[in-house]
């Protein structure tokens, strides 16, 4: 597993803006560090030892938007640094939620 301070420079296409967005969505995206919101959330995730679903990440961010903060785990999926653990717990909502965990090396 990588470690979460090799993560990339930000990219060109901050916040995953399409040419197509708004200028209040490309200003937004450009106001933002994904990279560190990313290791904000990862940090968030890490501190769970059997995971936490979204939710979880909310009660303990809840100075930022749902929608600034749930971007951030497909990224962090995708680049590994994240697994979907198959676990689902119920959310607030009444629907299941994914449980994330950061997956250490003794796993």
């Amino acid at each position: 597993m990588q470690q979460l301070n090799t993560l990339p420079e930000p990219s060109q296409n901050p916040g995953g803006v399409r040419n197509s967005d708004p200028d209040t969505s490309v200003q937004a995206a450009h106001s933002l560090d994904v990279t560190e919101l990313e290791r904000v959330v990862y940090n968030v995730i890490k501190s769970f030892p059997n995971g936490c679903t979204s939710d979880e990440v909310m009660k303990v961010l809840p100075h930022y938007g749902v929608q600034t903060i749930s971007p951030r785990y497909a990224p962090l999926l995708k680049k590994g640094f994240i697994v979907d653990t198959g676990e689902r717990r119920m959310a607030r909502s009444g629907r299941n939620q994914r449980v994330m965990k950061v997956i250490t090396k003794d796993e």
